[in-house]
């Protein structure tokens, strides 16, 4: 019964981690609009990607703790580290200024978080 308990609450760490990544993906195309439109959407934009990169990071923790002790299926790890791949990529285009590939890549992105959190 506690191993159950323990897995089901690994889960829903997952799910979390899923969610906040799919948020902050998506609160990023909303401060995307504010720095064109505002003075302060350049700083919004930035800590949005800061916040972004971590809540990667933190999907592929999750992603580990769930896998690692219950045996599971590794593909999980697999998705959260392409996240994060996809995350570093997506930092390295907008330091760059490069909107052409960082705006479809952040829509592709958030499309991607949201399967992932439907499948879970």
């Amino acid at each position: 019964m506690a191993t159950q308990a323990t897995a089901q609450r690994r889960f829903s760490f997952l799910q979390i981690a899923i969610a906040l990544q799919t948020l902050t993906i998506f609160l990023q195309a909303v401060s995307a609009g504010l720095l064109l439109t505002s003075a302060y959407g350049e700083t919004l934009h930035s800590v949005g990607a800061r916040v972004m990169y971590g809540a990667s990071m933190l999907y592929v923790l999750a992603a580990v703790l769930a896998w690692k002790p219950g045996g599971g299926s590794p593909r999980p790890v697999w998705h959260a580290s392409g996240f994060l791949v996809l995350a570093s990529v997506q930092v390295v285009l907008g330091i760059a200024h490069l909107p052409s590939v960082h705006l479809p890549l952040g829509v592709l992105m958030f499309g991607l978080s949201v399967l992932a959190l439907a499948r879970r």
